[in-house]
This record gives C-alpha cells, sequence and structure tokens, in this order.
C-alpha cells in the first residue's frame, strides 16, 4: 500500500530528539484491536511488535476490557501505594492459584514500581542486601532496563553510553554459544571465581534472561540453564532470572524457565503481566530472601489497580487450562516452518533464524539487511522491530493470541519483503 507520511510537526517541534519506533513507523495510529493497528489516515498494520512485548493478548483484547471498565464504573481504586485493596488481593489470588502453585513456586510477591527496570533494580537490590556484596555477573549481550542499575548489568555499548555516568559493579560473562561452541560452557566464570588473583570479586547473584530479546534473540539452551543454576548454588551467589520480555507466556510456558526445570532465587516480571499494557511489574523471590524493612523498597505508582484487575482477568482467562501454552507452541512451529522457507529461497546464505515460541529472529550477514527488510515490511502493513547489537537481527513479537491466518498473512508479507530487499 502506499502511505503519505504525516505531517508530526507537533512531535518533530516539541517532543524530544530521543524518540525512536516513530521514526521507523512514520504514522499517526489512532486506533489497535486484536493485532492489528489502524493510523488516523484508514491504513490498517497487522502487529507483530505487541508492544515490545507488553501486549501479549492483543491490542483492548475484550475480556480484559470488560473488566477494566467496570472496574472504573464502579468507581474501584485506581492508585493504591501499597494499601491493601480488593484489586489487589484479588490479583494475588489469582497468580497464586493459576500461576504459583501449579508450578510449586513458593515465591513471595513484591510490587517494586511500575515498569520492568524497577523490577530489576530491586532484584539487585535485594541480592546485594542478602549477600552483603556488590559485584553482580550478567551476560554478552543482555538487557535488564535503562536505569543505571540496569545499565550496569546490559551489554549494548550505546545504551550504556548514554548514563553519563562509570557503570560499576557489573561484570559481564559470555552468554550461551559467545564462543561457537569452542569453549566449555562456564570455564571462564568458574575459573574466575576459584581464582584469588582474578579480580573479580565475589558476586551476590547472576542475571540471566532465558531468550536475549534486545540483544538478537539468542536463547539459552536448557542444559546451559541448569549448570547455570549448579554453578550459582555452588558457589553461593543468587540467580535472578529477568523474564521482563520473554515471561506471561511469549516462549509456551508462563515463565520462559520452565523448560529448564530450574527454580530462580529472583524472578522479574513486567510487560504483558498487566495482560493489557498498563504499567505494572513484579519482583518474585524465595521466602527466605525476604529480609526487606517496611518501606525500605517503595515507589509512587506501584500500586496500579487498574492492572490489577487486567492482571487477573488475564490469568482467569488464559492460563486456568493450559491452553496457551499448547497454542503458543503451535504457533511457534507455524513461524518455524515460515522462517524456513525464507532461509531456503536465499539459498542459506547469509541468514539464518532461531527462537522459542512466540519470539524469533531472523539475522543476516549483512547486518544493514534487517532495518531494510523492516521498513519494507511497514510499507507492506506489518510491523517489525530489529534487534541485536548493530539491528542485525528482524524480531517477531507477535500477539500471543494472534490467529493462525493473521500469522500466515503477516509471514507472507516478510517473506516478500525479504526477497524485496535481502
Amino acid at each position: 500500500m502506499t502511505i503519505t507520511p504525516p505531517a508530526l510537526s507537533v512531535f518533530e517541534t516539541l517532543e524530544s530528539e530521543v524518540r525512536s519506533y516513530c521514526r521507523g513507523w512514520p504514522a499517526v495510529f489512532d486506533r489497535a484491536q486484536g493485532s492489528y493497528l489502524h493510523d488516523e489516515d484508514g491504513h490498517t498494520y497487522l502487529d507483530f511488535f505487541a508492544g515490545a512485548g507488553s501486549l501479549n493478548y492483543g491490542h483492548n483484547n475484550p475480556v480484559l476490557k470488560r473488566a477494566l471498565i467496570d472496574y472504573i464504573e464502579r468507581d474501584g481504586i485506581t492508585h493504591g501505594l501499597d494499601m491493601a485493596t480488593s484489586a489487589k488481593r484479588a490479583f494475588l489470588e489469582s497468580f497464586q492459584n493459576i500461576v504459583l502453585r501449579p508450578r510449586d513456586l513458593p515465591y513471595k510477591v513484591m510490587f517494586p514500581g511500575p515498569t520492568g527496570t524497577n523490577a530489576v533494580e530491586s532484584a539487585l537490590k535485594l541480592a546485594r542486601k542478602v549477600k552483603g556484596r556488590e559485584a553482580i555477573v550478567s551476560f554478552t549481550n543482555a538487557f535488564h532496563g535503562m536505569s543505571l542499575g540496569s545499565l550496569a548489568v546490559t551489554g549494548n555499548a550505546f545504551k550504556r553510553a548514554g548514563a553519563g555516568i562509570p557503570l560499576v559493579h557489573g561484570t559481564p560473562m559470555p552468554f550461551d554459544n559467545y564462543f561457537d561452541g569452542q569453549v566449555p560452557d562456564f570455564l571462564w566464570f568458574e575459573r574466575l571465581l576459584e581464582d584469588q588473583g582474578s579480580g573479580l570479586n565475589k558476586p551476590a547473584a547472576v542475571i540471566v534472561e532465558t531468550v536475549q530479546g534486545e540483544g538478537g534473540i539468542n536463547v539459552a539452551r536448557p542444559e546451559w540453564l541448569r549448570a547455570l543454576a549448579d554453578l550459582c548454588e555452588r558457589q553461593d551467589m543468587l540467580l535472578i532470572v529477568d523474564d521482563i520480555q520473554m515471561g506471561c507466556g511469549r516462549t509456551g510456558g508462563f515463565f520462559s524457565f520452565e523448560e529448564a526445570g530450574i527454580t530462580p532465587d529472583i524472578v522479574t516480571l513486567s510487560k504483558s503481566i498487566s495482560g493489557y499494557g498498563l504499567p505494572m511489574s513484579l519482583c518474585l523471590f524465595k521466602p527466605e530472601l525476604d529480609i526487606w524493612e517496611p518501606g525500605e523498597h517503595n515507589g509512587t505508582f506501584r500500586g496500579n489497580n487498574p492492572a490489577f484487575v487486567t492482571a487477573a482477568a488475564a490469568l482467569g482467562t488464559y492460563w486456568a487450562d493450559g491452553q496457551m501454552e499448547k497454542q503458543t507452541i503451535a504457533r511457534g512451529e507455524q513461524v518455524e516452518r515460515a522462517l524456513l522457507a525464507i532461509v531456503d529461497e536465499l539459498g542459506g546464505e547469509g541468514v539464518g533464524f532461531r527462537g522459542r515460541g512466540l519470539v524469533w529472529g531472523l539475522e543476516f550477514e549483512d547486518k544493514a539487511c534487517a532495518v531494510k527488510v523492516c521498513a519494507r515490511a511497514f510499507e507492506l502493513g506489518l510491523l517489525l522491530e530489529t534487534s541485536g547489537p548493530e539491528s542485525e537481527v528482524v524480531k517477531l513479537l507477535p500477539p500471543l493470541t494472534v490467529s493462525a491466518d493473521e500469522l500466515d498473512e503477516g509471514l507472507r508479507i516478510l517473506a516478500r519483503s525479504v526477497r524485496e530487499t535481502a
């Protein structure tokens, strides 16, 4: 379709130059429902971005919208800090009965603030408080947020540079397959831990994503994650899993670490935990780690009660019967077949793909290709973003509620975009 870039005068003259997504998608969006967005000029776009993973159940999901409208119309509490409310109780009971108990997870639940980086900051602070140590180990190409503590355990050089000050007390280690299988897992890490001359201060914790979304859709093997959990236990380090983008069903199970059969000490959730795109985050941790003093970590907007309402509705609607996990795995197999066909069409040269569930990446050896593919996809009515340290990966992140036909539609557009640009 032909898209005439709108007059973005107020955005260009008043809004900061820091804006990013709007540069690749020059449209003024007005409405959204399910897997589609619509702009002011009447163009329709299939969404394989899903609010950077915050809209796992699609735009304006009708079940969640009805629960939210009913709550607002009865004058339910909107802003609650950490006060006890009926909405919070309903969410906690749903989370306990639908998510934690069936998985035999003993976690306490903390509401640290409205965003993912708030959850990460609280996890790092708690780990340091429990262990009495400052150092945190993270991994190459990790992304954990944009506040200073989160940036210190983030790998991306561009994002780190934005801090403007030294980022300290974080040490990167190689993520799974960083050396293409040439070096045994954790050889370097364990050697540093055991060598008193290594210069590595004993870490309080290790923080990891099971799938690095912003880092390029790098998928950790279950056996690598199990070995990491074992290493943390042997070396008296806490294991933090950042499930902010990959949790809430993105990889199939509600938590992305379920496949590996591990139980992290601390887990961070955000993005799709509210189900509706409303700000909300959680920090989960084993009960013995709950050594906080009252008010020691707080935040004005940690009690977003409308988010509790939609979160409880999402859990009850999509996670009570186990069907969402099965559907996500099936949809993931559909994506995998389509990406394999794209790679085969290109002769298997200069392109590869990887992913789990409904998060996939198509990586190009020619690092400029991914940006071109996403730009052409936008012209054809599909929203895609890039990821990886040099934006070399086309990232697929459709809603979990996407239909098989919608998924096929988007994958056809992707194939055409690759064909016309790569």
